[in-house]
């Protein structure tokens, strides 16, 4: 009894963690500690095991991000979201898509902890404020105010896009027949003349060490990286065979049309698009295999 209750609310608290620390192995790892929490009380004590389990996870969700901001800071090039595989079914669900959209993750990361938890619960949840009060120990008033500024902060810095699921998909795969042909012309019209390109390699992979800014840079790094020297020099980066063949798929990644690209059944890099008025605003390429070796297992689950 005490593993199915925890397991009734699993699929909840690995969302939670997982939109408040932007890692799916560390949301993983705050359920796992949950569990052990739990199997060491009475359930029969606990009047309401959902709000219980929500509150444990994010806590220990809150105390993981204090301790990992630090290690993002001497990162290795710019730190983007452990990307996800979603099903179908969530990309067609809103209010679960947008939540876990890697352009939302990314503006969440400029919050504090506690304002990014507060976040999180209140809007990708819909917990009260008095709820969130008792499970993070503060004042209503205080959630209150942790709220609107959390609030104001994403959305003055989070990008507008396309919502338009088909419109994206037919965005992204121009993207890739310009990007894979070396078709510099064809990529510079999809660009927004500001485009950024955010490349994540952790010094583990090929990827830009900075952000690369402007129609003009980042098509003709895209077309390097698709010719075939470029594609070696990508392969070596990763310790793949230099034969691997690469795989090219378009999928659903947090929530909206993605780029998986695999060499030999491993996933080898993750792009995803914020496209605006059918132009690419921004570019995020993941290549950092802690990142992306997760990717090779089944879709994530619809709370995930």
């Amino acid at each position: 009894m005490t593993a199915e209750r925890f397991n009734e609310h699993r699929d909840l608290m690995i969302g939670v963690a997982y939109r408040i620390l932007g890692s799916a192995a560390d949301a993983e790892d705050v359920v796992q500690e949950a569990w052990l929490r739990w199997s060491e009380i009475d359930p029969a004590e606990v009047g309401n095991p959902r709000a219980y389990l929500v509150r444990v996870t994010t806590n220990l969700a809150i105390d993981r991000l204090r301790k990992v901001k630090s290690l993002r800071e001497t990162y290795v090039g710019p730190w983007l979201p452990e990307p996800i595989i979603t099903a179908p079914d969530v990309a067609e669900q809103a209010e679960v898509a947008d939540s876990v959209e890697l352009a939302l993750l990314v503006v969440l990361e400029t919050l504090s902890p506690l304002e990014r938890a507060v976040f999180v619960l209140r809007e990708a949840f819909g917990f009260s404020h008095a709820e969130i009060a008792e499970m993070i120990g503060r004042g209503e008033p205080a959630v209150r105010q942790l709220a609107r500024r959390a609030r104001d902060h994403v959305r003055e810095r989070r990008p507008r896009f396309d919502v338009d699921r088909a419109r994206r998909r037919e965005v992204t795969e121009r993207f890739i027949g310009a990007a894979t042909g070396g078709d510099l012309d064809g990529l510079m019209a999809m660009l927004a003349a500001e485009v950024t390109l955010v490349g994540d390699g952790g010094g583990k992979a090929r990827a830009p060490l900075r952000i690369l800014e402007g129609s003009r840079n980042v098509a003709a790094f895209l077309a390097a990286i698709a010719t075939e020297d470029g594609v070696i020099r990508f392969l070596q980066s990763i310790g793949a065979p230099l034969t691997a063949d690469i795989d090219m798929e378009i999928t659903d990644v947090n929530g909206g049309p993605g780029v998986v690209l695999s060499a030999e059944g491993r996933v080898i890099t993750v792009i995803s698009l914020v496209i605006s008025g059918g132009l690419i605003e921004t570019v995020y390429l993941i290549a950092n295999p802690d990142k992306i070796a997760r990717l090779s297992g089944p879709p994530a689950d619809e709370e995930a």
